[in-house]
């Protein structure tokens, strides 16, 4: 129980510039708002399409990005081929890719200054962890946002 306790404080970096702990997930979803969702699809079927809908219909301005339709549209929503062309704030970067671009991803996510970096169901990255934490970035892996969210809307 110990162990399971402590996996749920992240990280995050206070008003006063200092690190402190936010023990869950609600915290970060009520407080950020815009989420770049790297690994979008045009398939409505997809698991990144389905959660891409969920967050917009709760209000979260979700900016997809994947490089192969660039400029084309997702529910609404033009397109970005990277994580640093995205034209608005970003806040979580919500990625729906294997663990072994999580490095490439979280050197975007310190470029725009983005305040999370969160990895979707079985994906993890240690070292993606370890970059994040050291440059202030809230690290979330193997946690699904429309999950998390649902949690606290029922």
């Amino acid at each position: 129980m110990q162990k399971r306790a402590s996996q749920l404080f992240l990280k995050k970096e206070s008003l006063s510039g200092k690190t402190s702990n936010m023990f869950n997930t609600r915290d970060i979803l009520t407080k950020y708002k815009n989420i770049a969702l790297v690994g979008a699809s045009k398939d409505i079927n997809k698991t990144s399409t389905v959660v891409m809908k969920y967050l917009q219909k709760y209000g979260y301005k979700v900016y997809p990005v994947n490089p192969t339709i660039e400029g084309e549209e997702i529910l609404g929503e033009k397109v970005f081929s990277k994580i640093s062309e995205i034209d608005g704030p970003v806040d979580i970067i919500d990625v729906f890719r294997p663990s072994k671009e999580a490095i490439e991803i979280v050197n975007e996510a310190i470029k725009i200054n983005a305040k999370v970096l969160w990895l979707q169901l079985n994906i993890k990255s240690p070292e993606a962890k370890k970059i994040a934490e050291a440059n202030n970035i809230i690290y979330i892996e193997d946690k699904c946002t429309k999950i998390e969210v649902e949690k606290f809307l029922n």
